[in-house]
C-alpha cells in the first residue's frame, strides 16, 4: 500500500482527562453524560492530533537527511572502488544526479507515484503542490488527518528516488558518457521509478494483491538494479576486464578507505531509510516499532559482513575487504523489505543470506561477463530480490506466491523499459566514451578536473 501514515485509536484517559460527569448520576442523561464527554475530550484531542503531526512530520525530516546524506555514501563508496582516472566522474555523476531527482520528482515524479492511482497502474501528470506559508487558508482539520506535512512527505519520498539513480551510477562506471547517462536518471527518476512505485506505496494494484516491501528491497533497490544491468548488458564492460578465453583481470579500485568510509555512512543513512519508513512517531508504539527497525537493520548488516568474512577465508584464503563491504550493503538491502516484524535471529539471518549472494554472484557476473564495476547488481538487485521474498517468513499479512508475482512484475517492467531508454540513448547520441577516451579516464576527457592531478604525469616545479 501507499506509505501512509496508520493511526490507532486515541484514548482518552492516556491524555489524561479531568473527571467526565459519572453515567451512573442519577440527575445526568446518557445524551448529556455523552455531550459531557465529548466536550471534555475535545481539547485533549486537537492537542494529541497537532502532537502526532509535529513528530511524524519530524521523523519525515530527519528521516529524509539520512537518506540524502547516503548520497555521499555512494559517492564516497564509488569513488573508492573506480580506478584514480575516473574519481572525479563519479562524484560528479552522483552530486548531479542527486539533482535531476530533486526535480524530476517534483515535476511529475511525486503526483506519477501517490496522486490518484486508485489500485492501478499510474497516478497522474503535474507537478506537485505544498502546504501554504503559515498553513494560510489551508483546511487545519484536513491536515491533522493526514497527520504531516506535504512537504516533508515530498522529501522523504524524494531521497528515495535518488537511492534508486546512484545505483546504476556505480555499475556503469568508468566506460559510460556522462550525459547519456544524465539523460537516462531524468526518465528513471521521472518515469521509470515512480511508475513502479505507485503499484505498491501509491495504493496500486500490486498493494490491492497484498503485496509487502516495507522500505523498498525492490521497489528501490531492485529497481535501480534492474535499470544498471540493462545498461551493463548494453553498455559492454571496461576494456581489458574479459579475456578472449574467459579470463578476468582484476582493475583495483582507486581507495579502499574511501569506500569504507562510503559504506559506513550508507549504514547510518539507512537507519532514515528503514527507520522513517514507519511514516509515524506519534504514539509510543510507533516510536518503539521505529527503535526496532533501527535494531534489526543493524543486525543484519553486520551478520552481512560477517558472513562475507567468513565465506571468502574459506573461499579465496584471504578476506576481501570489498567483499566486506558488500556485504554490509547487501544485509542492510536484504532487511529493508520487512525490517521491523523478524525477530533479532531473523533478522541476522536475512542479512547473512544477503552477504552471502554477494560472495556468489559477483564472480557469476564475471563468468557471464557482465561488468559491474561496483558489485551493484548483486547487492542491489539479487539480494532486494531475495529481502523480498523472505518476506513471509516474518510478516503473515503475504504469501510467497504474492511476493514472486511483485517481484517478478518490477523486474520485467523496469529491465524492458530501462532498455529501451538505453537502446535509444545509443543510437541517438551514443553511451559510451571511445577506447582511447577511457584508456586517458573519464577525468580528463568529461569532466576536466582530475581527482588526483599529481599522479600519472606528475607535477612540475618550479
Amino acid at each position: 500500500m501507499k506509505k501512509l501514515v496508520a493511526f490507532g485509536a486515541l484514548s482518552l484517559t492516556a491524555f489524561g482527562l479531568m473527571a467526565v460527569p459519572s453515567l451512573a448520576q442519577d440527575t445526568t442523561t446518557a445524551a448529556e453524560a455523552a455531550e459531557a464527554v465529548v466536550e471534555a475530550a475535545a481539547p485533549a484531542y486537537a492537542l494529541a492530533s497537532e502532537t502526532a503531526y509535529i513528530f511524524n512530520t519530524l521523523l519525515f525530516l530527519l528521516g529524509g537527511f539520512l537518506v540524502m546524506w547516503m548520497a555521499a555514501g555512494f559517492a564516497m563508496l564509488e569513488a573508492g572502488l573506480v580506478r584514480s582516472k575516473n574519481v572525479s566522474m563519479q562524484c560528479l555523476k552522483n552530486i548531479a544526479l542527486y539533482s535531476i531527482a530533486g526535480l524530476m520528482f517534483w515535476i511529475t515524479g511525486y503526483n506519477l507515484m501517490y496522486t490518484g492511482v486508485d489500485g492501478g497502474f499510474i497516478g497522474s501528470f503535474g507537478p506537485y503542490s505544498f502546504d501554504p506559508v503559515g498553513l494560510e487558508g489551508a483546511d487545519t482539520a484536513a491536515l491533522l488527518d493526514t497527520g504531516y506535512s506535504t512537504a516533508s512527505d515530498w522529501f522523504f519520498q524524494m531521497v528515495f528516488v535518488a537511492t534508486a539513480a546512484s545505483i546504476v551510477s556505480g555499475t556503469l562506471a568508468e566506460r559510460i558518457k556522462l550525459w547519456p547517462f544524465l539523460l537516462f536518471t531524468v526518465v528513471l527518476t521521472g518515469f521509470i521509478y515512480p511508475i513502479a512505485g505507485s503499484w505498491q506505496w501509491g495504493a496500486g494494484w500490486l498493494s490491492e494483491m497484498g503485496f509487502s516491501d516495507f522500505a523498498g528491497s525492490t521497489l528501490v533497490h531492485s529497481v535501480g538494479g534492474w535499470a544498471a544491468l540493462a545498461g551493463a548488458l548494453i553498455l559492454g564492460a571496461r576494456r581489458g576486464k574479459y579475456g578472449p578465453n574467459g579470463q578476468v583481470t582484476p582493475l583495483p579500485g582507486s581507495s579502499m578507505p574511501l569506500a569504507t568510509l562510503g559504506t559506513f555512512i550508507l549504514w547510518l543513512g539507512w537507519f532514515g531509510f528503514n527507520g522513517a519508513s514507519q511514516l509515524a512517531m506519534g504514539t509510543i508504539g510507533d516510536v518503539s516499532d521505529v527503535s526496532r527497525i533501527f535494531a534489526n537493520t543493524n543486525m543484519a548488516a553486520a551478520a552481512g559482513v560477517i558472513v562475507a568474512m567468513i565465506l571468502t577465508q574459506i573461499l579465496y584464503k584471504k578476506v576481501d575487504v570489498t567483499m566486506a563491504l558488500n556485504g554490509a550493503l547487501a544485509g542492510l538491502v536484504s532487511i529493508t523489505a520487512e525490517p521491523l516484524a523478524p525477530s533479532v535471529l531473523q533478522a541476522v539471518f536475512i542479512g547473512g543470506v544477503g552477504g552471502a549472494i554477494v560472495v556468489f554472484a559477483v564472480p557469476m557476473l564475471d563468468k557471464l561477463k557482465i561488468d559491474d564495476v561496483v558489485g551493484a547488481i548483486p547487492v542491489h538487485l539479487i539480494a532486494g530480490m531475495w529481502g523480498t521474498l523472505i518476506v513471509p517468513l516474518s510478516n503473515g499479512e503475504t504469501s510467497y506466491a504474492t511476493q514472486i508475482i511483485g517481484i517478478v512484475s518490477y523486474g520485467v517492467f523496469t529491465l524492458v523499459c530501462s532498455a529501451i531508454v538505453w537502446m535509444v540513448l545509443k543510437a541517438v547520441v551514443g553511451i559510451r566514451v571511445s577506447p582511447e577516451e577511457e584508456a586517458l579516464g573519464l577525468d580528463k576527457v568529461e569532466v576536466g578536473v582530475e581527482a588526483y592531478p599529481e599522479f600519472g604525469q606528475g607535477s612540475q616545479r618550479l
